[in-house]
């Protein structure tokens, strides 16, 4: 709708056709990362943008992750065939289970089934949306004997990075005593056979819901994964049960933070940070205390969730170095989707800038007792938590719904922390005063001067212009001052065949007399001869 575009901004509607933008023989993508929203550059409240199939209207401009055309997209460009970091999923929806195996060496058997009386009356895969349809497996711990095993494998994995993540949901209706034991059976020259070592045992308090876990692996060689469910000594009313398992070649997240309940939450919480969730209490590697804050209702609209980081005071604030300087949170909602290629989640990152400073004066980053307030635990405990970051536009509740982030009535809100410090080219050394001061840094590229349009981009250190480039013109020149057409280029042919023409004119009639005077010299000395012979 272009009489709805700010002025300035046409340039963003052009329309180009398959000479000049390849589509790789994908689809239009409403869903694509790269697609504008429909209020794209409005010059006031009607849409830019209108889709010509009306349900598509409110799916364009998401910013969630790359759409599966997206994915497909890319790898057909960059003649992609298979993933890096990818190495299996499974939601046990076929026969097969994936190429998993039943170990011989136990005395029971794990049992692909759709529910259990006693425990989860529905897969985690079509949780929320089809009952009696999907498929986990179950390890059914009411009968037996204590010690009693059940042992799955995984099929033969080809590791080539040596650090993993396996993730999966899992369900306890057994036994607090029953345990899941993740292992890994390694196989090289010298142990045909295989290896196996014991990674991480899972026991806990039978629930009636199902649980998010992730396992950080190491394998090096050729390994399979191993899940071994064991009956525990005490009563049991149900057994263990498993359900969407993906590998990847990925750093697993530190923190998973579970939210039950979720969608009455939608529907009951107030506005803004009266209606603020908040997690337990995570801690960095380092050792630092943060806490996340989900305001169900955003901060400023009720059809948004807002999400924000807060420092709290922990167990180790003596002996850290303060402000907290250059470390990335990163908070992952997560799409539930069982294929972990096929998942949108939603994502944002934070920097612990120690320049930072809040309208007190004093440091965002430093100590939460000194630049906190006081906050309570559930428990009654009390702490400081500092100053807030983050956005109040996370998602709106409109793309919440529209994927799989809720299932099971359950989200699940992943927290990173990774040291950034070795990004920074300078470290200061930060030194607290009664006048913060503020390091900058100098852009090459801001006295560099790039003309008619250029971008000035940095290579090797150094401003480097990038020239604009039209269908019939173009800039060139170190700072795109000179300026090319396909005219130019034409007269530019015509006036250089003619110049070719020209010296070979020049050639042709000089070489013509050249030729002409030898052949009259050589007439003029058979004349001489003939005369000569006739004298004599």
């Amino acid at each position: 709708m272009r009489d709805r575009i700010q002025a300035g901004k046409e340039s963003n509607f052009n329309k180009y056709d398959d000479k000049t933008s390849d589509f790789l023989n994908v689809p239009y993508d409403y869903t694509s990362v790269m697609h504008y929203s429909k209020t794209a550059f409005m010059n006031g409240t009607e849409p830019t943008i209108v889709t010509n199939i009306p349900a598509f209207i409110d799916v364009i401009g998401q910013r969630m992750d790359f759409s599966d055309s997206d994915v497909l997209k890319l790898s057909r460009l960059y003649n992609c065939s298979s993933s890096l970091s990818f190495m299996g999923t499974c939601s046990f929806e076929l026969a097969n289970v994936c190429g998993m195996i039943q170990s011989s060496n136990d005395n029971a058997d794990w049992q692909r089934i759709t529910e259990i009386s006693s425990g989860p009356q529905m897969d985690h895969t079509y949780a929320g949306v089809c009952q009696e349809t999907g498929y986990f497996l179950h390890f059914d711990t009411r009968s037996g004997n204590q010690g009693d095993q059940a042992i799955l494998e995984s099929r033969f994995l080809y590791p080539k990075r040596g650090f993993q993540c396996l993730q999966f949901f899992y369900y306890n209706s057994g036994s607090e005593t029953d345990e899941l034991n993740i292992g890994v059976k390694e196989y090289t020259d010298a142990n045909p056979n295989g290896t196996y070592r014991l990674i991480e045992t899972i026991q806990g308090l039978p629930v009636n819901y199902w649980q998010l876990h992730h396992i950080s692996l190491t394998m090096s060689s050729k390994s399979r994964v191993v899940f071994e469910g064991i009956k525990g000594s005490t009563a049991s009313n149900g057994g263990l049960s498993i359900d969407d398992v993906n590998l990847s070649e990925t750093r697993c997240p530190h923190h998973v933070w579970h939210i039950r309940n979720f969608t009455e939450l939608l529907s009951s919480s107030p506005l803004g940070e009266a209606g603020s969730l908040y997690s337990p209490p995570f801690y960095s590697p380092e050792g630092y205390a943060f806490q996340i804050a989900l305001y169900v209702n955003g901060s400023s609209s009720p059809f948004n969730l807002a999400i924000y980081v807060h420092l709290i005071s922990g167990e180790n604030d003596n002996q850290l170095q303060w402000p907290c300087a250059w470390k990335q949170i990163t908070m992952v909602l997560l799409d539930q989707h069982p294929d972990i290629t096929q998942r949108m989640s939603n994502l944002r990152s934070i920097t612990t800038d120690p320049n930072k400073v809040e309208s007190s004066g004093l440091y965002s980053w430093d100590r939460p007792d000194k630049v906190g307030t006081e906050a309570t635990f559930p428990n009654g405990t009390k702490f400081m938590r500092g100053p807030r970051s983050g956005t109040n536009a996370f998602l709106t509740h409109e793309r919440l719904k529209s994927r799989g982030f809720i299932k099971d009535d359950s989200i699940f809100i992943l927290a990173t922390v990774d040291d950034i410090s070795h990004l920074i080219s300078t470290q200061p050394n930060f030194t607290i005063t009664n006048a913060p001061t503020t390091t900058t840094v100098a852009d090459p590229c801001s006295a560099y001067g790039c003309k008619n349009n250029g971008t000035c981009i940095i290579e090797a250190g150094k401003p480097v212009c990038r020239c604009p480039v039209g269908k019939d013109w173009w800039y060139v020149g170190e700072k795109c001052d000179e300026k090319g057409t396909m005219q130019d280029t034409a007269v530019i042919a015509v006036a250089s065949s003619l110049s070719v023409f020209g010296v070979m004119l020049i050639i042709t009639i000089i070489t013509t007399c050249c030729i002409k005077k030898k052949y009259k010299e050589k007439m003029q000395a058979s004349r001489n001869l003939e005369l000569g012979k006739t004298s004599f």
